[in-house]
């Protein structure tokens, strides 16, 4: 019976952990694949994708969702990009290393449209958006990337 290749796809326009997310993958011997609307420096090496989309809305969420399944660990901070990975059975992290789960994305997205709302009405006055990324982000997000390819090497597919 063939195994799903384990694989990251990477939200990568605006993803502050690149640097982690190639470490990890070299470490766990994993092909990461980072989708953006733009051309990104990445090292040359092997395990390391990248996929340019059209600069269409949604195109690199498109792209991902499509290719998103049990033996993928995605990463993002997209919200509704993150549901909709999660509902094709991948494993999603945030950048700062919060998984999203089925238990807590409904709050994400319903949230997320409260933000929004609130935003528009105060003409983004007063209303802030996330806070500033910290080295905790970081490092929590090496301790959940290592964390999610341990659990998917381990489970039987």
């Amino acid at each position: 019976m063939n195994r799903p290749t384990l694989r990251i796809l990477v939200d990568a326009d605006a993803c502050p952990v690149k640097d982690e997310i190639y470490k990890v993958a070299w470490r766990h011997e994993v092909p990461a694949t980072l989708v953006s609307n733009a051309h990104l420096r990445m090292p040359a090496h092997p395990l390391i994708d990248k996929v340019v989309v059209s600069a269409g809305f949604d195109a690199a969420d498109d792209w991902i969702a499509e290719a998103s399944g049990p033996a993928t660990v995605v990463v993002t901070a997209d919200i509704l990009l993150a549901d909709r990975c999660l509902k094709a059975g991948a494993v999603v992290i945030s950048p700062t290393g919060k998984p999203f789960t089925a238990n807590s994305i409904g709050a994400a997205v319903a949230t997320r449209a409260i933000m929004a709302d609130l935003r528009a009405g105060a003409d983004g006055q007063g209303i802030g958006g996330p806070a500033p990324f910290a080295k905790t982000d970081r490092s929590r997000f090496l301790s959940a990337l290592d964390e999610a390819l341990a659990k998917l090497k381990r489970a039987p597919r």
